[in-house]
């Protein structure tokens, strides 16, 4: 399944990828849908190094945290120890990987010397403009070619992870009620399903704006089903409801349908997504999945000291609404300044979003297209990996 660049010699087969698990399931997110995509879609031989083999066991439950070399979904997973077992030059990828400047191993690092591989730096996602001039900036190291690769938004970048065949084909995807009724029986989610307007989905870190949204929720027109995946905002939940609310079970405030659902696989959660009408993301991972679903999307940055996240945040908004009817885009732009903890919002102002659903779902395709035209992020990295050949 190898391929072969422009001057026919063969193209990089073995890819050794890197990742320190920091954010629970944010980077070995990332990681593992690049990783499967690299095997997949590419026929890379794909060697995945991890820290924390508990965070990728909770995405696919049949790796197995006891053993220290296996393979799940053709890709092979090796535990990354404080300490390596002996290495030879054939345990070294022929592309190497290391995710979010997770800093390699020594004993890997010094037989790369030898069989001096390709080394590429994969960074997080921004919007910034400064990305553009450093993506694929050469960074030479102990005598190694390592370069700088940046996903991105625009032109010039590395683009976004996301599969090239779409997650459910439009001419024979069912409605987003019954993509959600089949989920949810698939999770054993108990009680049927509200007969309400919206189907929201939550999926965020703490949140002191979590009260005021649910409470304007709890009044929106029509109803709305909230779905919030286990995680670091279910406490904020169960303050705000009163009650505990356990996984799989559901609680109503008024027209306001909460379900508390159980940790998910990455595919049930993208299918989570698709059937929403507007999804919470947060991070880097789901933030890229609900874009890629198109659909309306509030985006929860992860927090960094100093505030240095909102300038981030801020680069990403300014690309996303450039082309939007300006009413809508200030829309968004308040509410994602308010659920980052930049600005205060009032009830009136997340009914008022609501209310731009309708339109904001227009511009959510439109963005999607946008983001394809730049090829996606697995497919540029092994076109950018066969040209260094």
């Amino acid at each position: 399944m190898g391929t072969a660049v422009a001057d026919g010699s063969p193209a990089p087969r073995t890819w050794h990828l890197f990742c320190r698990v920091v954010d629970n399931y944010g980077d070995i997110g990332v990681c593992w849908r690049l990783a499967r995509q690299l095997h997949r879609q590419h026929g890379r031989e794909v060697t995945l190094w991890l820290d924390e083999l508990a965070s990728l066991q909770a995405l696919q439950p049949a790796v197995d945290t006891t053993r220290a070399r296996q393979e799940c979904e053709g890709v092979h997973i090796r535990h990354w120890a404080a300490a390596l077992p002996p290495l030879d030059p054939t345990d070294i990828g022929e592309v190497v990987i290391e995710a979010f400047a997770c800093e390699l191993p020594a004993a890997y690092l010094a037989l790369m010397q030898a069989t001096r591989p390709l080394w590429i730096n994969l960074e997080y996602l921004s919007a910034e403009e400064w990305v553009v001039r450093c993506h694929r900036a050469p960074s030479p190291r102990l005598g190694l070619r390592k370069f700088f690769f940046f996903p991105g938004f625009s032109e010039g970048t590395g683009g976004l992870l996301w599969e090239p065949e779409p997650l459910h084909p439009r001419q024979a995807e069912p409605p987003p009620a019954t993509l959600l009724h089949r989920l949810l029986q698939e999770l054993e989610v108990t009680g049927p399903l509200p007969a309400t307007r919206l189907a929201i989905s939550l999926f965020a870190y703490e949140n002191r704006a979590a009260g005021e949204l649910l409470g304007a929720l709890s009044e929106a027109p029509g109803g709305v089903h909230l779905l919030v995946p286990q995680g670091r905002i279910s406490p904020a939940i169960d303050a705000w409801l009163g009650e505990p609310l356990p996984p799989g079970g559901s609680c109503c405030r008024g027209g306001l349908t909460v379900t508390a659902l159980p940790f998910m696989t990455q595919r049930q959660y993208d299918r989570l997504l698709a059937a929403c009408d507007l999804n919470f993301v947060r991070g880097e991972d789901s933030f890229v999945r609900g874009q890629m679903v198109a659909r309306p999307l509030l985006w929860q940055i992860y927090p960094q000291q100093e505030a240095a996240h909102l300038v981030k945040l801020e680069a990403f908004l300014a690309r996303y609404t450039a082309a939007m009817p300006p009413p809508l885009a200030a829309i968004i732009v308040e509410a994602h300044r308010c659920w980052n903890g930049a600005a205060a919002c009032r009830k009136d102002d997340w009914l008022g979003l609501l209310s731009q659903l309708p339109t904001w779902q227009a511009e959510a395709r439109r963005w999607q297209g946008q983001l394809q035209r730049l090829g996606d992020l697995a497919s540029n990295l092994v076109a950018f990996a066969g040209n260094q050949v």
